[in-house]
C-alpha cells in the first residue's frame, strides 16, 4: 500500500508514519532524507541537485520527484511505502501523478492550530542530553533543568509562537490544497489527531485497513 500522510506541523505526523512503518513494514519516506542520501551518494540526480542546495536554493520539483522514484523502486518498497512531508503543494501532486506514481490513500491528521500552538510552545528540550519536556503535558521536576542529566532546558526556534505561526499560514496557503486534490480523486481520508498518541493511532490504523 502506497499512502501519503498530511498534517500541520506539530499535528504528529512523524510519529504516525513511524507507527504506520513498525505497523506494515514500509518505510517512510521524507524529502529531506532522499535528497541527502541522494547527494551522499552521489548521484547523478543528487548531484543536480547538490548544486541548488549548495547555493541555498530550493531543489526544482523535477528533480525531487525524480530522485522519489529513484527511491520507491528499490526493494525495501515493493510492498508500499509512505511519503511524509510530499507533496506539499498541488503542482506537486500533479507531477507525482504524471510520472505514474501511484499512490492508494492519503490521510490528513487534523488538528487545530491553537491546539498545536500549545503543543509546540510548550515544548522544552535539554541542550545536553535532548531529552523533551512539555511545559503543560510533562514538566520537568525543577523549572528549567532536565530530570535527567540536570542541563538547561531551552525552547528550539522552530518552537517560538511567531515561528510557529507562520509555518501554520505556510502550511494552509500551500500544502492545505492538497486536501481537495485528493477528495476529488475518492483517496483522502481525514483522521482527527486525538490528546493521547495511541488513540490517534488507533484512528489511522483504522483508515489504512478501510
Amino acid at each position: 500500500m502506497n499512502l501519503i500522510l498530511l498534517g500541520a506541523p506539530g499535528a504528529g505526523k512523524g510519529t504516525q508514519a513511524e507507527i504506520i512503518c513498525d505497523a506494515l513494514g514500509i518505510p517512510a519516506i521524507s524529502t529531506g532524507n532522499i535528497l541527502r542520501d541522494a547527494v551522499k551518494h552521489q548521484t547523478p540526480l543528487g548531484l543536480e541537485a547538490k548544486q541548488y542546495m549548495d547555493s541555498g536554493d530550493l531543489v526544482p520539483d523535477s528533480i525531487v520527484i525524480n530522485i522519489l522514484k529513484e527511491r520507491i523502486q528499490k526493494d525495501d518498497c515493493k510492498n508500499g511505502f509512505i511519503l511524509d512531508g510530499f507533496p506539499r503543494t498541488v503542482p506537486q501532486a500533479e507531477a507525482l501523478d504524471q510520472m505514474g506514481v501511484v499512490i492508494d490513500r492519503v490521510i490528513e491528521i487534523l488538528v487545530e492550530d491553537d491546539v498545536i500552538l500549545t503543543r509546540l510552545s510548550g515544548r522544552r528540550i535539554c541542550e545536553d542530553c535532548g531529552a523533551s519536556y512539555h511545559l503543560e503535558y510533562n514538566p520537568p521536576k525543577q523549572a528549567g533543568v532536565c530530570d535527567r542529566c540536570g542541563g538547561k532546558l531551552i525552547q528550539r526556534a522552530d518552537d517560538v509562537p511567531e515561528t510557529i505561526r507562520e509555518r501554520l499560514h505556510v502550511y494552509h496557503e500551500q500544502t492545505e490544497p492538497l486536501k481537495n486534490y485528493y477528495y476529488d480523486s475518492g483517496k483522502l481520508i481525514v483522521v482527527e489527531g486525538q490528546e493521547k498518541v495511541e488513540d490517534t493511532s488507533a484512528l489511522v490504523r483504522k483508515a489504512v485497513e478501510a
